[in-house]
């Protein structure tokens, strides 16, 4: 038969009676859950805010049922070539086409209004604002195309 533990001195108390565990936990009701909170040391005089989780949008429905159609297109964009003879002057010496355009046009939708409408391709856009408040053009012809070629077969000027 084993020796009992009661006796010996090296033995480990079984643990703490029950009614130490109900004082201990009387005591910490009494303190409450914030009895030992620490101040955290702020080591810098400006606060970064921390960073927290992002979520992307997850829409339920879209905003627009259908998205509108562009509100400048080609013929839109071109509103009439112009057959001035400064204009002629240009187209002949220069191999430049004259149109007036949409005031709200860029250069770029300029470019791709004339290649969609004209099949030419162009060297660069110059625009103005006229005095009367509409937009001229010039847009200057690559080497491949001929301006007056463009404006006697597709636009009738000449």
């Amino acid at each position: 038969m084993p020796p009992k533990t009661e006796n010996r001195k090296d033995a480990k108390p079984g643990g703490k009676k029950p009614a130490g565990k109900a004082n201990q936990a009387a005591k910490a009701a009494l303190r409450g859950v914030h009895g030992n909170k620490v101040k955290k040391v702020r080591l810098s005089t400006t606060f970064h805010r921390p960073k927290t989780l992002r979520l992307s949008r997850a829409p339920k429905y879209p905003r627009k049922s259908i998205p509108h159609e562009p509100r400048l297109d080609q013929f839109k964009v071109i509103v009439h070539p112009v057959n001035t003879e400064s204009a002629m002057k240009k187209i002949e010496e220069n191999n430049t086409l004259v149109f007036i355009v949409d005031v709200k046009a860029s250069k770029r939708q300029i470019k791709e209004a004339l290649k969609k409408l004209y099949d030419v391709e162009c060297v660069k856009i110059n625009t103005l604002i006229r005095p009367d408040g509409s937009k001229k053009a010039y847009a200057r012809l690559t080497k491949d195309f001929d301006a007056l070629d463009i404006a006697a077969t597709k636009l009738a000027l000449v």
